[in-house]
């Protein structure tokens, strides 16, 4: 990418790119302003706003004339009756999305897939059009599949995440997401986001196999919320709060002591204290703060700890 005279970067669903990607076009001199946008902030990014590197907006409303919208969890032993509310959703003329971890079954893992799966849902919605999209389908049939379901002449998608981003077909108000414990917190808060695009109340149902109470505590989070930023924090402590200098964005970091969390308060003092001995001596020259040159891990045109 080369650019004569960069002044603004806008990296919208920013969670889908990685930090040496943005940082591609971000580190560059002049630095160029930023601007990043997300529904569900990846942990790394959320450790940047807990510590004062970005300057934050939300919009906490939602677009005029969208209904409401239902999560639920549901155990695959449910499975019928999600089947019998699916079909009356489609039988008032609206339509579906079912979504799958994985394209094909796997020896390697426990989860359905949506080629393998396609098949019985035609039977079970049967006389509504199913159809079949995911990465592997060639570009040049996965958006007539799409233009289809769009045009209300398909009921029902049986997809992968490929529908992760960038659908809107607001007359879409169910979403039934299959083995919803293969999924992170913040996928699934994207994923919903596909459905409640129109007036209509639209529903998002995880189903899962895992009784286990950490699935449990994590899938009953998104039935009592649809707040983005309370999802991330969530997914925060689940996945780690990722590496601020370097270019992993969740895990948790090999500190000897301390919480990034617990100890956010003492963070900012160190971050401050450090900040105040910049400004006196920008070079480290002074003979008191030569102790501290070893501690520079950043080097000149590679900075990554300000790549939101």
């Amino acid at each position: 990418m080369s650019f004569s005279n960069l002044g603004l970067v806008v990296i919208d669903e920013q969670h889908k790119f990685g930090v040496a990607q943005r940082a591609r076009l971000t580190a560059r001199e002049p630095a160029p302003d930023v601007l990043v946008m997300t529904a569900t902030p990846i942990p790394r990014t959320l450790t940047m706003t807990v510590y004062g590197d970005l300057d934050v907006s939300i919009i906490d409303e939602m677009p005029r004339n969208r209904g409401k919208m239902i999560t639920a969890v549901r155990a695959e032993t449910k499975l019928t009756e999600v089947l019998s509310f699916l079909r009356t959703q489609l039988e008032s003329g609206h339509q579906a999305y079912v979504i799958y971890p994985l394209i094909d079954e796997s020896e390697k893992v426990a989860a359905k897939a949506a080629a393998t799966e396609f098949e019985l849902w035609q039977n079970r919605l049967h006389p509504f059009r199913c159809e079949l999209l995911h990465g592997r389908i060639p570009a040049l049939e996965k958006q007539p599949t799409m233009e289809r379901f769009r045009r209300g002449e398909t009921q029902a998608l049986i997809s992968t995440t490929v529908i992760e981003v960038g659908v809107d077909v607001p007359n879409a108000t169910v979403m039934l997401i299959e083995n919803a414990e293969r999924f992170g917190l913040a996928q699934l808060h994207q994923l919903r986001g596909r459905i409640g695009r129109g007036e209509h109340k639209s529903y998002c149902i995880l189903l899962t196999s895992d009784p286990s109470n950490e699935t449990m505590a994590k899938l009953s989070l998104l039935e009592k919320t649809s707040n983005g930023f309370e999802i991330a924090e969530a997914d925060w402590d689940l996945r780690g709060p990722g590496d601020l200098l370097g270019t992993a964005q969740s895990g948790f970091p090999a500190l000897k002591i301390g919480d990034l969390k617990k100890d956010a308060h003492l963070m900012r003092r160190a971050r401050a204290a450090a900040m105040s001995i910049f400004e006196a001596d920008p070079r480290l020259e002074s003979p008191e703060n030569q102790r501290f040159c070893p501690l520079i891990v950043e080097e000149q045109g590679r900075t990554i700890s300000n790549v939101s």
